[in-house]
């Protein structure tokens, strides 16, 4: 068993995949190419964005992003203390100050209760991440933000393709930014990502940014970066994108047959009623981690941690950090757990893993109850 199955993924799109890449070669416009264009247009309209940008990965999205809005040393910008790396990576290097808000405890995204506390004088943007599949309290998020003129940028690196109050993950703020890298629910077959606004103006100084700030062939009007996503990635996207509904559709099932073996027996992360996920991760927390991790393993499942530190707690941004302020980032860091899931596992699949998952709380219980015996 695969943690994620992309051989599968590969088989069933195989003809598209390859007719896809081939008609790269044969074009041999490999920078910039005609898909580039092809797929933002389409990732446009499948979100209802008015722009989409394509780029490098999802981290150089994030950090045109915050070029666009004018990040710079001093400024402040909030984001969660629950998350890859990347979201606070840009901050610091851009010489801002990531200021960390903890999450909650049921879906673990950021807790927007607590974001307008955290709003200083410097606070130049708010960056929520819509972690394992499906988007946070965005609503909440924006009044925030429009009541002390910030912007918002989602990370919807794990998350496009779902669903809040009817609106499409990346069209719910000023910026929204995926990540296409190949264990996403829409991945590439190397890095890649993309950036999508409604606001023209910024569409504009993010497509010169991703040209080393080229308004028009060697002329530079803004500091940029090389942040082009490559065509053979745009290729590969498009071809996955035929199937990327009936995915979506796919692992939302897989997720609501976990919930039916899980729900009512263990932690399980909630998706909240008025949105969806696209369960990126299924992810529950358990206790004595490392353990049930090795039991799962002995049955041939594999799973994984995201994340096994808070951000702040990373050596790296230990001078953004007050420990006691992260209380529920701390205790979901050390129980949560993913398990295997994707558009290509079936019903069957879910049990074996459920069940054995089940199985080690059992385990662990007689053990704990012969140790309390033989106290």
């Amino acid at each position: 068993m695969e943690f994620i199955d992309l051989k599968s993924q590969y088989e069933a799109l195989r003809p598209e995949i390859n007719k896809r890449i081939q008609t790269v070669l044969d074009h041999g416009n490999y920078i910039m190419g005609p898909e580039v264009q092809e797929l933002e247009a389409r990732l446009a309209d499948y979100t209802g964005a008015s722009h989409c940008i394509t780029a490098a990965s999802g981290t150089e999205a994030l950090l045109m992003a915050l070029m666009a809005i004018g990040i710079k040393p001093g400024d402040e910008v909030i984001t969660t203390a629950f998350s890859f790396i990347a979201t606070a990576e840009v901050i610091v290097l851009l010489g801002a100050t990531p200021v960390f808000v903890d999450i909650e405890p049921d879906t673990c995204n950021i807790n927007a209760s607590l974001i307008e506390h955290s709003i200083t004088e410097k606070t130049r943007a708010i960056i929520p991440v819509s972690l394992y599949g499906q988007p946070a309290d965005m609503d909440e998020i924006n009044a925030i933000a429009d009541k002390h003129g910030i912007p918002v940028i989602e990370d919807g690196a794990q998350s496009f393709g779902a669903v809040y109050k009817g609106r499409k993950s990346c069209n719910l703020s000023t910026i929204g930014c995926t990540s296409f890298f190949p264990s996403k629910p829409l991945g590439c077959y190397g890095d890649g990502g993309a950036i999508f606004t409604s606001d023209a103006r910024l569409a504009q100084i993010m497509r010169e940014l991703r040209v080393h700030g080229q308004s028009k062939r060697y002329v530079h009007s803004r500091v940029g970066v090389g942040g082009r996503m490559d065509t053979m990635q745009c290729a590969i996207v498009l071809a996955k994108l035929e199937r990327f509904d009936w995915e979506i559709q796919r692992r939302q099932e897989i997720g609501a047959h976990y919930n039916e073996r899980l729900n009512d027996r263990m932690e399980v992360m909630q998706v909240r009623p008025d949105r969806s996920s696209v369960f990126a991760q299924y992810t529950v927390a358990v206790e004595n981690r490392q353990s049930v991790q090795a039991m799962l393993k002995e049955k041939g499942i594999p799973t994984a941690v995201h994340y096994p530190l808070p951000i702040p707690l990373q050596s790296a941004y230990a001078q953004f950090c007050c420990l006691e302020q992260y209380p529920i980032a701390v205790t979901m860091s050390r129980k949560v757990m993913s398990l295997p899931i994707g558009p290509y596992m079936n019903k069957e699949d879910v049990a074996y893993i459920s069940d054995a998952l089940l199985a080690t709380r059992r385990r662990r219980a007689v053990h704990a109850a012969m140790a309390t015996l033989n106290a």
